[in-house]
């Protein structure tokens, strides 16, 4: 159509291409559709309310909150919970709460040791979670991929089976990631480079397969983290995942950091040791030659012990060097004494730049949260500027599976930014005006 043509019925458009008369039930659909993410965002974090109370908190209006919320429950959304009475006199109302007995998304993580898996439902409830070990460095690229999408199909079916509907795969990868096109760019300690991990993982799921996303593991690690200290009036969140790289999340002003792009948080690359030892990446000296998983266990462990055998799940390893230490092993304790100085080393820099509430050891780190989170604490307390500036050293309540929380969080990402991505229920009924 030439660009001055309007059509047979010559009805005006705007300029993004929209119809005049059209327009303003577009935002009315718009409006509606946010304002239903509001109310089930809210609820996540919050818990069940009232209707009233609810509408008190969002700011929307008691009727505008009833229809919303009838759409939501149709939708399979929301449910009614328990009675509460919101004073001395009137009818008790019953509290509104997310509804998580139909949607789900599956998070997964693809480690240099091992696949995760977990699933999750819109409360946040675990169903699901899997570990495969994998020697992920030492398997073709698309070995990797039949074995990520082995792993998520099995999933896929049992949680059809159990009546959920799966909306996404959020899928956890170290290295540089591209998000729009879930290609992985460069992974180092993968040897990886350009790899297309959602087109590859999708088209072994085959037809009716949900989407695929991927984002970089440790950010995905902080998504799960904060998931659980936001509520806390927690804001800022640096989160670092220990394992053969380091990595850094990074959640400021209650926003996850993803930099110009994409790169915040590539924090294993810092040069701290100059003169040290050489890195996958090709630099020298980089952050995680220092802390990172395989010096650890070359210091803690000579190389015949079963504790360097990948075939070995990484949570199993730990244990065992966890018993060690908690035993005493002089190797053990010493390499955990220069790890905490390692980690006091390069939090203490990045500390003083972001400025968190709260630092999460993370991967490997948080299986010995006693030993190190003292260490850690008070290298940064000797190097803090003023009194209140000196964040909270906590290990990873999640260890090892918070990138594959993470990614059950972003894969129901979607349905939290707009519920109408959901159909109504088979019989239900459903609002679409008011």
């Amino acid at each position: 159509m030439a660009s001055g043509a309007s059509g047979a019925s010559g009805s005006r458009r705007t300029a993004g291409g929209v119809r005049a008369d059209l327009a303003g039930r577009v935002d009315q659909a718009q409006m509606r559709r946010a304002n239903m993410g509001l109310i089930l965002r809210h609820l996540r974090a919050v818990g069940g309310r009232s209707r009233a109370r609810l509408a008190a908190e969002t700011g929307l209006s008691k009727a505008t909150t009833s229809s919303l919320i009838a759409d939501l429950a149709g939708r399979g959304l929301v449910t009614e919970g328990e009675t509460v009475r919101g004073g001395a006199v009137g009818r008790p109302g019953q509290t509104v709460e997310v509804d998580g007995r139909r949607v789900c998304g599956v998070g997964v993580e693809v480690n240099v040791a091992f696949l995760a898996l977990t699933a999750a439902d819109l409360q946040g409830t675990v169903l699901r979670e899997d570990v495969r070990p994998l020697d992920v460095p030492h398997l073709t690229q698309d070995q990797v991929l039949d074995e990520v999408a082995d792993l998520v199909g099995t999933a896929l079916t049992a949680l059809t089976t159990g009546g959920f509907r799966t909306v996404a795969v959020g899928v956890a990868a170290p290295g540089i990631i591209d998000p729009a096109s879930g290609d992985v760019r460069f992974a180092p300690n993968l040897g990886w480079h350009d790899v297309p991990l959602a087109t590859g993982v999708a088209k072994r799921l085959g037809t009716g397969a949900p989407p695929i996303l991927v984002e970089n593991d440790p950010k995905l690690g902080v998504l799960a983290e904060y998931a659980g200290l936001a509520g806390d009036g927690v804001q800022d969140v640096l989160f670092i995942t220990g394992d053969v790289g380091v990595g850094a999340g990074i959640v400021s002003g209650g926003s996850l950091l993803r930099g110009g792009s994409g790169l915040a948080g590539e924090v294993g690359h810092l040069a701290l040791d100059p003169a040290g030892t050489p890195c996958a990446c090709g630099r020298v000296g980089c952050w995680e030659t220092m802390i990172g998983l395989t010096p650890f266990l070359q210091r803690a462990a000579p190389a015949d012990d079963a504790v360097h055998d990948p075939a070995i799940p990484l949570g199993d390893r730990m244990a065992t060097l966890r018993r060690r230490a908690d035993g005493g092993s002089i190797s053990v304790l010493r390499a955990l004494d220069r790890i905490g100085s390692g980690l006091g080393l390069g939090l203490s820099v990045l500390v003083d730049i972001l400025d968190p509430q709260i630092v999460v050891l993370g991967g490997y780190f948080a299986s010995f949260g006693d030993h190190l989170v003292p260490q850690v604490s008070a290298a940064l307390a000797a190097r803090r500027m003023e009194h209140g500036s000196e964040p909270r050293v906590t290990a990873s309540r999640l260890g090892l599976m918070a990138p594959s929380r993470g990614g059950a969080h972003l894969a129901l990402e979607g349905v939290f930014e707009d519920p109408t991505l959901l159909p109504p229920l088979a019989g239900g009924t459903s609002r679409t005006q008011g």
